[in-house]
């Protein structure tokens, strides 16, 4: 090879080298597969995040990357897609409904639509006329507010479909958030009689909750479940591979039930006694764990697989101490995780029930709980977070605060965490 080829060669070399040192830096500065936060409790829907280097400890003055103003009132909790944070709001007394859009680096609020009106209905003081968390695929975010009504807009604000068929109304409002499956949207509506007697639903059985499926690029119905007689309930659902098929896995007062997602055929249901149902489900490889609400709270482990009536022949095991009637449960194999509206903190034994240690962290808690680098995160009303080991032994890692009331559910997301309190939203990074 000639001197002018080595010096050529020696040229490249170095360009390369300056690119390699240029996408390395690059790669340096962007979280590595920084995971979406797309809908209620995450990816999964379980409060699970595979995130790397998420925040220990924050304070009001500490590790707070930004805080933004939200207008208006609302309990849902933020949703991430990249750099955008999706909430909804109410305002004017709950008749406004706002979808909006912040930028996740600055905190920024990029776009705040008011979408459509609703008539304010009864509801229970903790809930508000904006909790369902929405839902987005990357493309289009949507938004279920307090009378039922259903908006899809894009990521620059724009309006793409609204579905206001339901008219919903239950004794406590609506707290159960959407879920996206395929090129589905499905949301449970398990509300209660407005009629003269408002115990129909609510305290009485009745045969007029179901589950609904609409078409995510036009609103339309595809398909609507019948849940037969249940109760009232704000239970976000999940889905689950039973036998390489997926399943709908629903909750309401006094069923369990599973649905199949491409048509809405129930495919099996559990009697479950209990109103007011709030906990989502989460689930192991074969069991699916639930709460049951106020009247006769258990926690009910429920094998999968079944078919038809389960009530008799798919009931794995029950608890019956501290159950959670708020937040939801985390699961982190073996064990299933909760934590009790007063602040007690449990662990079981995923496989039988058998309680490994319960212990008071304290607070009064609303939001679910969220597993990251093994360990859970819960944030009480008061805005203070327990942090815990995920592990056999109780052990408190950290105590931090924001400073502001909450009741919305932690995402987490570019190794950031993000908050909602009554009146911001919190950005928390290392």
């Amino acid at each position: 090879m000639s001197r002018v080829d080595l010096a050529g060669v020696s040229r490249n070399n170095g360009a390369m080298a300056k690119l390699f040192s240029f996408v390395i830096a690059l790669l340096c500065a962007v979280p590595m597969f920084a995971e979406n936060w797309p809908s209620f409790r995450g990816p999964t829907r379980q409060g699970i995040s595979t995130e790397m280097s998420v925040p220990l400890h924050w304070s009001p003055t500490n590790a707070i990357k930004w805080k933004t103003a939200i207008p208006g009132q609302g309990w849902s909790s933020p949703v991430v897609w990249g750099d955008h944070i999706f909430v909804t709001s109410a305002t004017d007394g709950g008749t406004k409904c706002h979808v909006i859009c912040i930028d996740r680096p600055s905190g920024k609020i990029i776009w705040d639509k008011e979408v459509f009106e609703q008539v304010p209905l009864r509801k229970e003081g903790k809930n508000s006329y904006a909790t369902p968390t929405p839902a987005t695929d990357g493309e289009s975010v949507f938004a279920v507010f307090g009378d039922g009504s259903v908006v899809a807009l894009d990521f620059s604000g724009k309006v793409r479909w609204t579905n206001r068929d339901v008219k919903f109304y239950s004794q406590h409002g609506l707290g159960a958030s959407p879920m996206l499956w395929n090129d589905l949207l499905i949301m449970p509506y398990d509300g209660s009689s407005q009629g003269e007697d408002k115990r129909v639903g609510w305290q009485k059985p009745w045969d007029q909750s179901f589950v609904l499926a609409l078409d995510l690029k036009t609103g339309t119905q595809r398909w609507k479940a019948s849940r037969g007689m249940s109760r009232i309930a704000h239970v976000s659902p999940i889905l689950f591979k039973s036998k390489e098929v997926w399943q709908i896995i629903s909750a309401a007062g006094d069923v369990v039930q599973a649905f199949d997602p491409r048509t809405g055929n129930r495919i099996w249901s559990a009697f479950s006694q209990g109103e007011g149902v709030v906990p989502s489900p989460v689930a192991s490889s074969n069991l699916i764990y639930t709460a049951s609400g106020f009247e006769k709270s258990t926690i009910r482990a429920i094998k999968a697989g079944g078919s038809g009536d389960v009530t008799q022949t798919h009931i794995a095991w029950e608890q019956r101490k501290a159950v959670p009637s708020m937040p939801s449960f985390v699961y982190a194999d073996p064990h299933l995780y909760s934590i009790t509206e007063g602040g007690v903190a449990q662990c079981l034994k995923g496989d039988t029930g058998e309680i490994v240690w319960q212990e008071r962290i304290g607070g009064n808690h609303s939001a679910s709980p969220v597993l990251a680098e093994g360990r859970i995160y819960f944030l009480s009303e008061e805005g203070e977070s327990a942090v815990i080991a995920a592990a056999p032994e109780f052990k408190l890692l950290a105590r931090n605060s924001i400073g502001e009331r909450c009741q919305a559910s932690i995402a987490v997301s570019s190794g950031m965490i993000f908050i909602r309190g009554e009146k911001h939203l919190f950005a928390i990074s290392r």
